[in-house]
Parts: C-alpha cells; structure tokens; sequence
C-alpha cells in the first residue's frame, strides 16, 4: 500500500510539475522550432549592467535593426532603428500593445496598480481612458496658464539664484504636474513632503524596472520566497505600504477641498467625477491619479537639465541664431509666450533636438509585449516577447542623425525633407496605443521654459581659475530607468538689465495668481 501511495504521490507530483511548466517549455519548444528564423543576437548575456542601453546600441550597431535576447524564459527583442520602431509598435500596435510581466515593479511594488505597467486589458482600457480625457491635446493646451505662471517663478529662480539652477528646474516640473493633477502648488522642491515622497517613490520603482537586474523576473517562482530570507522582496513591500499612503493621502486631501468648494480644476477632480462610470475602486483612482505625478516630473526637469548641458558645450552654435529670433519675434519688453512658439522655428527646432540628443527615457519607457506570433521582415518575432526600443540606439541611429552626439538643431527645420516616421522627426514619447499620454503637458513645459531661458539669459560654462572655459561631460548621466546629466557647473546670467527689470516684473505678476493652489490645502508629512 506504501508503495502504491508513494508512487501516487510521484504521479501528482510529477503531472504537477507539468502542467506549471507547461507554458514554459511550450515555448522553449516553439523558439526550437523556429530557430532558424530567429533575430540574429549574441549567444551570451551581459548581467550586471548599470547602463544597459548603452550595451543594447552595440547589439544594435553589430547585429542590426532587429537583435534577439533570451533573457531567462522570455524572449527579448531589442529594436534599433526608428523605422523598426514604427513598423511594429505603431502600426502593428495591435498585437504589439501590451506589457511584459512585471514581477518587481508591478506586482510586488505596485499590485498591478499602475497602468503603464499593466498588460493589455479591461483595467488598462479604462486607465487609458482617463489619462487620454485628462491630457489630450485640447485638455492640456487648458494648463497653460499654469505653466507660465510656474515657469515665470523659474524664471525668477534662475536670476536671483542661478547656482541652484537644478533645484529649480525640478521644483519648476514638480509644481506644474502636482498642480495640474491636485491642484496644488509645490514651493519649494527641497521641503516638500509629497514631492520627497514621490522622489522615493519614483527612484524605487525606476531601480527595479532595469532589464535584467533581478534574477525573480526570470524565475517567477522567487516570488513566493519569505520576505524574511529576501531582502529585496521585504524593500519593495514596504515602499509599496509607502505609495499607497501618500497616493491616498493626496486624494483625500482634494475630496477635503471639492466639498468645501475651494479644488481648483485639476485631474484628480475629473477622475472622481468619472469613478462612478468606469467603476474603479478607490485605491485604483488614487494610483491613477499619480501616474502623471510619478512619471512627469523627473522627465521634465531631465530634459531641461540636459538642455542646459548642451547650451554649456555647444552653445556657440546655436544660441545666437535662437535669440536672434526671439529678439525679432517676440522683442525686448516681455517673455515669450506659447502664443510665440508657432513663429519661433528655431527655438522648436532646439526643443526637439533637445529630446532627441539626450532622451531621458534611455529605454524607450516601460518595455511592450507581443500576444501573438509575428514576422518582420522575415525574422519570426514569438508571442510573449518582451520588446524593447531603446531610445540610445533609436535617436543615436547614425543613419537618421549623423554624428549624433553632436547637438544640431538645424535637424528639425524643413522635417519634410527629412525620411523619419511620424511627425516629430524623433521618438521621445513613445509609440501606438502605449504614447505618453503627458506627451502635450510635456513638450509644453519644455518648450516655454527653453524660449524664456534663452530669450532671458546667457548659459556658458563657468571660467576656471585660469579664466578658460571648464569643460562638461556630455556622457555624465544617471543609472536607472530613466538618465539624466549629473551636476555641472554652468554660469547663468542676464543678458542685461532690461531683460532681468522683465522677469522680475512677470514674476510679481504671477505670485498673486498661484495664490489660488495654496489656499486651503493639507500638508502631508
């Protein structure tokens, strides 16, 4: 009897172990019989990588558009070109939409919460549709105003303490998206409770989202080992109990404030008007209400940050043609305008080279999966496949931008001479049904704040002790899921006295209308 439970016992074990690892080896199965058809890819992985776009650019550089990757049990594909870019997640967004399984950051961090990391389904649709409502062009062009009131305190910043530039670039992109979504305001970047809140937040789930960094997104089953014997599994759980406090804690604040009559309109007040029809709990709201608080602001401020290295470096080039517009379109006795921009087609062009010399989304953001099986170009791309477009390889194409790393704005002017797919001439925000849907808020905030600083300010490097130019470091820039430059040093003055009595004026103007989103709001701690 022993030995026929035993043997029992085997069988179930066995017929167990089956039928979870079916999938897997029914894939391993598949990538065997469609070998030969496979991308072309290298047969080691690199791990360990603190900057993987940058191995990813070789892959691309040595194998091609198209590179194959056996990350664990999941097949990789790694796009290289723009033009691939497009062919599959944009016009075959159908079965190129949804998202890789995301162990840390989704499930263990996030409790698939977040919409940008939740595969294609009935949350994300309804995730989709609030973020499309809330930020669409037409929606976003209404946050203008605040916009340029932010930006002409950043303005103010810069001419009266231009050593802080950065603080201030991040407390300028902090305020606009904190404001646009909970209708209040973000002072000072360095003592805000929410905005350190976010910092942490952000930095948590921007570490754990690395391709590659984690050996449990490769072997699921990791994730059921006890916090106590998994130290990194106990880090996210906690930071998660974190996030769900300061995500609830903002929405019950703008309830507070929309029964007292006194919620500016903002994000957060449209989706609590909308909860009822999409039927999304409470929770589910309040992460949703965070997307554009989590993912706006380090990538504004970067794209900034990365604006001014480049005034630094190349400088010479660019910012004379560029302020010899401004002083032409827009004169001497005001700040640009968004008014301004369509006629400005220098400083737009300088906007877009910006996004394309030093995309702070180095990954081409969150990574897509396929749910069906796929030939490109005679290459078999598998259902499951993780994807990824990394925007280093992308925007540093030499075929598209030759010698990249050279900041050229006269690539953006007469873009319909120029064979790059959609309408931009780069990729910054993505593409199909996954585009950002801050990319209007965004390009925004970048846009204005380049025309003022240029029409406001002279950028340079800051002298040596022997009066020489001190020289930057244009590869200087952070790990994570998102890069943007390290300190530098760079001297921002006025370029004259009429030009700072301008920004001083502007600014006292604007103090007295940001009143309205600090009037009557919780401070968390």
């Amino acid at each position: 009897m022993l030995g026929v439970a035993a043997l029992s016992l085997g069988l179930a074990i066995a017929l167990s172990y089956l039928v979870l690892e079916f999938p897997r080896l029914h894939q391993q199965w598949r990538l065997w019989s469609h070998r030969s058809q496979l991308p072309p890819g290298p047969k080691t992985l690199k791990t360990g990588l603190r900057k993987p776009w940058v191995w990813f650019r070789e892959l691309n550089q040595q194998y091609g558009d198209v590179v194959y990757l056996q990350m664990g049990p999941t097949p990789t594909i790694i796009l290289g070109s723009a033009q691939a870019a497009w062919d599959l997640l944009e016009k075959r967004g159908a079965i190129y939409s949804s998202r890789p399984r995301f162990i840390m950051g989704g499930e263990l961090l996030s409790n698939g919460m977040r919409g940008l990391m939740a595969p294609y389904s009935g949350f994300w649709r309804r995730w989709r549709k609030l973020l499309h409502s809330g930020f669409m062009q037409r929606q976003s062009e209404t946050y203008r105003p605040v916009q340029s009131l932010e930006s002409k305190v950043l303005m103010h910043e810069l001419l009266t303490d231009p050593g802080n530039y950065r603080t201030h670039l991040e407390r300028y992109a902090a305020s606009v998206v904190v404001t646009v979504t909970y209708g209040r305001r973000v002072e000072d970047v360095r003592t805000d409770a929410v905005v350190k809140m976010n910092a942490e937040a952000m930095d948590r789930l921007t570490s754990v989202n690395i391709p590659g960094k984690y050996a449990v997104e490769r072997y699921p089953a990791l994730k059921y080992v006890p916090s106590i014997f998994a130290p990194w599994k106990a880090q996210v759980l906690e930071q998660r109990e974190k996030d769900i406090r300061m995500y609830t804690g903002l929405m019950n604040d703008v309830k507070k404030r929309m029964a007292a009559g006194v919620l500016p309109n903002c994000f957060a007040k449209h989706l609590l008007n909308e909860q009822q029809s999409l039927g999304m709990t409470d929770l589910e709201l309040a992460y949703t209400a965070g997307t554009p608080f989590g993912a706006g602001v380090e990538t504004s401020a970067g794209s900034l940050a990365s604006f001014m290295l480049a005034c630094v470096k190349f400088g010479d080039n660019f910012i004379p043609k560029a302020q010899a517009e401004l002083d032409r379109v827009v004169g001497g006795d005001r700040l640009p305008t968004f008014d301004d921009l369509p006629s400005l087609e220098y400083v737009r062009a300088i906007v877009s080279e910006t996004l394309r010399w030093r995309p702070v989304a180095v990954l081409g953001g969150t990574p897509h999966a396929t749910t069906a099986d796929d030939v490109y170009k005679g290459m078999f791309i598998p259902k499951g496949s993780t994807i990824i477009a990394p925007l280093w390889s992308i925007h540093l194409n030499d075929a598209d931008f030759p010698e990249p790393h050279e900041f050229r704005p006269e690539r953006f002017l007469n873009l319909e001479q120029r064979d790059y797919p959609g309408t931009l001439g780069h990729s910054a925000f993505g593409w199909g049904r996954r585009i950002c849907p801050g990319l209007h808020l965004g390009s925004a905030s970048v846009a204005i704040n380049i025309a003022r600083i240029l029409w406001a300010f002279s950028v340079k490097s800051t002298p040596n002790g022997k009066g020489d130019k001190t020289d930057v470091d244009i590869f200087a820039f952070s790990d994570g899921f998102n890069s943007s430059p390290l300190p530098f040093d760079c001297s921002i003055t006025p370029r004259s006295e009429k030009h700072a009595l301008v920004v001083e004026k502007e600014f006292q103007e604007a103090r007295g209308k940001l009143q309205l989103y600090t009037d009557g709001v919780d401070r968390l701690s």
